[in-house]
């Protein structure tokens, strides 16, 4: 039986060096990080929708490699004008504490989508990140649809109806194909929602600035890389510094506990804590003759 279901898609992600191989997996030239566009799309998931129908989380987990390869289109035209993005990985998310109206915990499919990075593609890009592009349909088939109330495929209750305290609706199960999934205006399930655009784990400056393919960007990138390598040096040789005149300033200090407390202080700290210890340092020759009494170290005075 065929099922089309209605999600939200979802928001731009950075391209890694692991999301680009899963890519060029399914691309018949090797494909650079500057010229693909991705984001991630919350497909279908075991909640009750308006149809009163609800993928279990087996068969979820069923269609997620089913949909690994497949086009997204628009309104379910099965038509190559139409092909504007492709699935290249998904996963089944499962939120613990958060549960569906049959009482089990709430899951979702969700994948990841890319497209080219093309004058054609330019405009929906800019819909998908401006919000406009947004809801999503897919279709697929699966082997069965049993009902919440007798546990049956075929049976007299109605999807919708109450009977007695009990709501009936159809639980997809086993899923067999996945076709396409579909930019759609109105979605079914109520849980449709985007997900948001955000610095995905792993994402750095340098992805982003290698996601953009502006090479303007990657050499102020490399001039703050440089830079940033000069003040990492300064402050170790602060830090060593400091370090060296306390050792000097106090004999009993224990010099790798003062130097892993020294990695945890700023530029202000350390520079405060230099200036105080090289006044005891390169004070009066007397101020270094600790443990003596003051007959001991009174010649130290003398011309």
């Amino acid at each position: 039986m065929e099922i089309r279901k209605n999600l939200a898609s979802g928001a731009a992600s950075v391209v890694s060096e692991g999301e680009l191989a899963e890519i060029n997996r399914l691309s018949q030239k090797p494909l650079r990080a500057g010229e693909v566009y991705t984001f991630a799309l919350r497909l279908c998931d075991n909640e009750v929708d308006r149809d009163f129908e609800r993928f279990d989380e087996g068969c979820l987990r069923e269609l997620g490699p089913l949909f690994v390869g497949r086009s997204g289109i628009f309104d379910h035209q099965w038509s190559t004008k139409g092909q504007s993005a492709r699935v290249y990985r998904t996963e089944v998310i499962r939120e613990e504490g958060r549960l569906t109206a049959a009482g089990d915990t709430y899951c979702w499919l969700k994948a990841y989508a890319y497209m080219l990075r093309t004058e054609g593609n330019a405009e929906l890009i800019r819909e998908i990140e401006g919000g406009i592009k947004k809801e999503v349909s897919v279709g697929c088939s699966v082997g069965k649809r049993v009902c919440s109330v007798c546990g049956k495929e075929q049976c007299a209750h109605v999807p919708g109806h109450m009977y007695g305290s009990r709501l009936c609706f159809l639980t997809l199960r086993e899923a067999r194909d996945a076709y396409e999934w579909s930019f759609v205006a109105v979605p079914a399930q109520r849980s449709a929602g985007v997900v948001r655009k955000s610095m995905q784990k792993g994402a750095t400056l340098k992805a982003l600035v290698e996601r953009s393919g502006e090479e303007s960007l990657r050499e102020e990138l490399r001039q703050l890389e440089q830079e940033a390598a000069l003040g990492r040096g300064y402050l170790q040789g602060l830090r060593q510094e400091v370090t060296r005149l306390a050792a000097l300033a106090d004999e009993d200090l224990d010099g790798k506990i003062f130097a892993a407390i020294a990695e945890r202080l700023e530029e202000a700290e350390l520079l405060e804590l230099r200036r105080v210890y090289r006044r005891r340092t390169e004070g009066p020759v007397g101020a270094q003759l600790r443990g003596r009494s003051q007959e001991e170290s009174g010649s130290a005075f003398m011309v």
